[in-house]
């Protein structure tokens, strides 16, 4: 993967944004000593990139959220250390926008500066077997509100198609046939398709670009 400096990933609700935003920034901490990873969900309380806090932290990445995450507060504050992700330009970050328009509209505090330095990516992450997102024409339909929201272009699509536990070699297999259409639909090109690392073998060498990922535990109490 060519890291941009900032790569954001956007998408629907529960379309596995966090997963691959926590793995490519313990991939791009291995490319780049300042790394940071922030999570721009100021609307929904419950960020999941906190679940991955202590394995970020130990691996020296920067991990930048609401102060309220993870708190019964819902209260739509961008803190003021996001803004580190545009001023300090030593600095590569990976961003977890919010899921579809509504939680994009933080992005748009920050679109006008990320677009003025022109080094970013901002990838539509797809997952076909959600229900809100079945076809084509349905994603297309998140990606423009998403866009309108956070006043940013989309440049590429990451193909995260799974069922969960129940995901299977098959089931990856049988979505490549979908995320073409989406590319087709919206001109963009589909940059991965991230799969659990345990399908890797089996699925080399039959999808291209396959981005291996350890998915996220949540910690005990």
């Amino acid at each position: 993967m060519n890291y941009k400096r900032i790569t954001l990933l956007a998408g629907h609700y529960g379309s596995g944004k966090t997963n691959i935003a926590v793995n490519m920034a313990l991939e791009l901490k291995k490319l780049h000593e300042n790394t940071a990873i922030a999570d721009l969900d100021i609307v929904n309380p419950y960020f999941r990139t906190l679940d991955s806090k202590n394995e970020l932290e130990a691996a020296g990445i920067r991990l930048i959220v609401s102060p309220y995450a993870n708190s019964s507060l819902d209260i739509p504050a961008l803190p003021q250390d996001m803004y580190a992700i545009v001023d300090d330009e030593s600095m590569y970050s990976i961003i977890d926008v919010g899921g579809d328009d509504r939680g994009a509209l933080a992005l748009g505090r920050l679109s006008r500066m990320i677009s003025d330095e022109n080094n970013y990516d901002m990838f539509l992450v797809i997952n076909r077997y959600r229900p809100l997102t079945p076809d084509a024409q349905s994603v297309q339909e998140v990606l423009q509100e998403i866009e309108e929201a956070g006043r940013l272009k989309f440049t590429g699509i990451i193909n995260n198609s799974n069922l969960g536990a129940e995901t299977d070699a098959e089931c990856i297999l049988n979505s490549v046939k979908f995320a073409e259409e989406v590319s087709q639909l919206t001109g963009l090109p589909v940059v991965l398709t991230s799969v659990e690392e345990k399908f890797m073998d089996e699925l080399s060498g039959k999808i291209d670009n396959l981005f291996p990922m350890k998915l996220q535990k949540r910690p005990v109490d």
